[in-house]
C-alpha cells in the first residue's frame, strides 16, 4: 500500500491506534472497543477472502442496522472490495435488480430477510448470514487468529456502490472511491463539529449514506463512542437519550415529527442532548419551534445534498436557523458549488437555478451507466438535477427537484412552492403535489394530502383548493386534491412521488 493512502477502513484503524481501549461501538448487548473492531475488521476481511472474494469483487449487505453491518462495509474496504448497501425493505424485482445490476460476489443477508432473497430466481455465488445465524459474518468477526492481509488497497480505489433512493427512476450505482469518502468524512466533522464526547445514537438506516457516511464513519474517526439501534423506534429512541445521555442525534423529519409529538417528548429528561441533525425531506417550522422551546440550549443542524456527494453538499449551521429558517446553508468544507440557468450561466441572488458541484467527495460516475454518467458530469460540473435560490452570501434554499417542477399551460410551477401553501391548512399533516398529464394544461397540477386525525371525518377536500386559492396565483392553484392515509417514502424518509403518478 502506498504510504499516503488514506482508505476507509483507515479511519477506523488510526482512531484504534489513538484510543485502543475506548469503546467505539454499542449494539444490542455487544460493545467493541476501537481495538476490538479494527481487528474485527480484519477477521471479516480474511472471511471475505475465504469466501473467494477478490479485489474489485462487490460484496452486498441486506439487513437492518448492526455492528455485523458496520463490520461488512469495513471488511470489505479492507480487501479492496466494493461494498453494495441495500435497503432492507427492497423485495422481489426491486431486490433482484441491486443484486444483479451490481454484480455482487457475495450477499450477506439478515436471517429475518432470508426468505426474500431464496424467493429470487437469479442470487450471488455466496449467500450468507450476517448474523444471529451458525456460520455467519458476525461469528467469523468476534472469533479466530487476526489475519496478515497481504493486499494492497489504493485510495483511488472504488470501495461502495452507493445506490441512489430511485425517487424519478431505477436506483443508480455512484461509484464511491476511498479518497472520496475520506473527504466527505472530514467535510461531515467540520460542518457538524462532530467531537469524541458528543455521545451519538444512530438509528437512522446505515444502508443509507447518510446514516453511514454522515455519522457512523465520522464519529468513529474522532473516536466517538457510537452507540446503534437497529431501526428509528421513537419510544425507544426518547428512553435511549434519557438511559445513556445521548448527546448527538439525527432523525429524518419524519422521525422528528412523531418524536416531537410523542407523549415521551415532555417527560423524558432530554437534557443531554445538545446537536440535533436534520435531512433528506423539509422540516416543518412548528416542529422546529417545538423541539427548540423545549430544548433551548440545543444546536440544530440541517443537512443537504445527495448520494452522488457523499451525501452532504451543504449545511445550516445552528446559528443560521433564525434568520434563514428555510435555507439548507452554504457548501461543506470540501464541496464547490455553482447556480446555473439552462445555458449554463451563474444565475443572479435570488432567482432560481440548478445547483452543480466540483468535488473531492464526488462519486466517480455511475455503476455501469456511462450515458447517464456523462449527462451527469457535463461542462466540467456534476449536474444535481436540484433547482434551488442562492442569496448574496452563498446559501442555498430548495425549491424543487428540476423533475418536479410542473409545466402547466406553459408556466413552470415548483410543486414545492404548492405544498407550502397547503401545509398552512390546520387539517394537513403531510403533503405531495405532482404534475398529472392533461389534455388541455399539459400538467394538471395535483396534491395528495394526508389529513390529521382530528379533521379526517368528513373533510372536503375542496376545502383545500380554496384555501390555496387565497395564496397562490390561479394557475398554481391544484386542479385535484386526493385525500390519502400515507404517502409512498423509503426507508431514508424521501417522498417517492414516481409511486404518486403511477397511481392516477
Amino acid at each position: 500500500m502506498d504510504t499516503r493512502a488514506n482508505t476507509v477502513d483507515g479511519v477506523l484503524r488510526r482512531s484504534a491506534r489513538r484510543t485502543p481501549e475506548r469503546t467505539a461501538l454499542v449494539f444490542a448487548d455487544r460493545s467493541w472497543t476501537y481495538r476490538e473492531l479494527d481487528e474485527a475488521t480484519s477477521r471479516t476481511a480474511g472471511w471475505l477472502r475465504g469466501l473467494g472474494v477478490a479485489q474489485g469483487d462487490r460484496v452486498a449487505t441486506y439487513g437492518r442496522n448492526s455492528d455485523a453491518y458496520v463490520l461488512s462495509f469495513l471488511g470489505a474496504a479492507r480487501i479492496g472490495a466494493v461494498h453494495v448497501p441495500i435497503n432492507y425493505a427492497l423485495t422481489g424485482e426491486e431486490l433482484a435488480y441491486l443484486v444483479d445490476q451490481s454484480g455482487s460476489k457475495v450477499l450477506a443477508v439478515d436471517p429475518a430477510l432470508a426468505g426474500h432473497v431464496e424467493a429470487l430466481d437469479h442470487r450471488p455465488d455466496q449467500v450468507v448470514p450476517l448474523r444471529d445465524a451458525p456460520g455467519s459474518l458476525l461469528d467469523a468477526a468476534r472469533t479466530g487468529e487476526v489475519p496478515e492481509l497481504d493486499v494492497t488497497v489504493e485510495d483511488t480505489d472504488l470501495v461502495q456502490l452507493l445506490y441512489t433512493s430511485g425517487t424519478t427512476s431505477k436506483p443508480k450505482g455512484a461509484m464511491m472511491t476511498h479518497r472520496g469518502l475520506v473527504h466527505h468524512y472530514v467535510s461531515c466533522i467540520h460542518a457538524l463539529t462532530l467531537e469524541q464526547d458528543d455521545d451519538p445514537l444512530v438509528c437512522m438506516p446505515i444502508y443509507h449514506s447518510a446514516g453511514m457516511h454522515v455519522f457512523t464513519l465520522p464519529y468513529l474517526a474522532v473516536g466517538a463512542t457510537v452507540r446503534m439501534m437497529e431501526a428509528p423506534d421513537v419510544p425507544e429512541i426518547l428512553r435511549r437519550i434519557e438511559a445513556d445521555r445521548i448527546g448527538s442525534l439525527f432523525l429524518a423529519p419524519t422521525v422528528w415529527v412523531p418524536a416531537v409529538n410523542h407523549a415521551d417528548f415532555a417527560t423524558r429528561d432530554l437534557s443531554s442532548l445538545r446537536k440535533a441533525h436534520y435531512g433528506a425531506s423539509i422540516m416543518p417550522g412548528p416542529i422546529l419551534a417545538r423541539l427548540r422551546e423545549r430544548l433551548p440550549e440545543l444546536g440544530v443542524y440541517n443537512c443537504f445534498g445527495q448520494s452522488e456527494i457523499g451525501p452532504l453538499a451543504t449545511v445550516l449551521q445552528p446559528e443560521e436557523h433564525d434568520e434563514r429558517p428555510e435555507s439548507c446553508g452554504r457548501p461543506v468544507l470540501f464541496v464547490e458549488l455553482r447556480v446555473i440557468d439552462e445555458n449554463g450561466d451563474d444565475v443572479a441572488p435570488g432567482e432560481a437555478g440548478e445547483v452543480v458541484y466540483r468535488s473531492p467527495q464526488l462519486c466517480e460516475g455511475y455503476w455501469d451507466k456511462p450515458e447517464e454518467t456523462a449527462e451527469a458530469f457535463k461542462d466540467g460540473w456534476f449536474h444535481s438535477g436540484d433547482l434551488v435560490r442562492i442569496d448574496e452570501q452563498g446559501f442555498i434554499t430548495v425549491v424543487d427537484r428540476i423533475k418536479d417542477v410542473i409545466n402547466t399551460g406553459g408556466i413552470l410551477v415548483a410543486s414545492r412552492e404548492v405544498e407550502d401553501a397547503l401545509y398552512t391548512h390546520e387539517a394537513v399533516a403531510e403533503v405531495a403535489v405532482i404534475g398529472t398529464p392533461d389534455d388541455r394544461w399539459i400538467e394538471a397540477v395535483t396534491a395528495f394530502v394526508v389529513l390529521r386525525p382530528e379533521h379526517a371525518a368528513d373533510f372536503e377536500s375542496t376545502a383545500l383548493i380554496e384555501h390555496a386559492r387565497g395564496r397562490l396565483a390561479k394557475y398554481k392553484v391544484p386542479k385535484a386534491v386526493h385525500l390519502i392515509e400515507e404517502l409512498p417514502r423509503n426507508q431514508s424518509g424521501k417522498l417517492l412521488k414516481r409511486v404518486l403518478r403511477d397511481t392516477v
